[in-house]
């Protein structure tokens, strides 16, 4: 794992301000210049103060999707590194974060050593990676959807339960679970 020899800016955006310290503190005993946000439009603000060359964005922030604020960092600031985090992991929104311009994507719980190393991790994959073992359930399967059907239409919960023929508060209650881990 490759270390900065010298304080690297970084931005660390999360709406759970215990995390932000907690992991903050982390990431500066490991060589980084830590600068927290706990909403897009403060994170946005701070980054173009700090001109961050690393950023671990969350997923969802508050009621927010980080993906709109990796897309938008991305096009502010072309270089840099950013790494999704996220309780909510789902192959829809994994595939949008690389595409947006993320360089990688962890789901929490994630150590501080791995995230380091995912941010200095250079934009090839890695082949090694083992494929499951086991086909995935019906439940996640039907969390994936949910999620990506959501995400085609912009985080507007109501006219995705309509593509979905479901009631909103149903879909309300379904996306407010977190993920079936199989």
């Amino acid at each position: 794992m490759r270390e900065p020899l010298i304080p690297q800016p970084l931005l660390l955006v999360d709406d759970d301000v215990t995390f932000c310290e907690v992991l903050g503190s982390a990431l500066s005993k490991r060589g980084f210049t830590v600068a927290t946000a706990t909403g897009i439009d403060q994170a946005l603000a701070t980054a173009d103060k700090l001109v961050p060359e690393y950023a671990v964005v969350d997923l969802r922030i508050g009621q927010e999707s980080g993906l709109n604020l990796v897309a938008e960092l991305k096009a502010r600031h072309e270089s840099l590194r950013i790494v999704i985090l996220t309780g909510y992991a789902s192959i829809a929104t994994a595939v949008e974060a690389i595409k947006l311009g993320a360089n990688h994507y962890l789901t929490k719980p994630a150590d501080v050593d791995e995230i380091v190393r995912a941010l200095n991790r250079e934009g090839t994959g890695d082949p090694d990676v083992e494929p499951a073992n086991a086909p995935v359930s019906v439940k996640r399967l039907e969390w994936e959807h949910l999620q990506k059907v959501l995400l085609d239409h912009d985080g507007n919960i109501s006219a995705a339960a309509r593509a979905l023929g479901m009631h909103r508060r149903t879909l309300q209650r379904k996306l407010a679970k977190h993920p079936v881990k199989k």
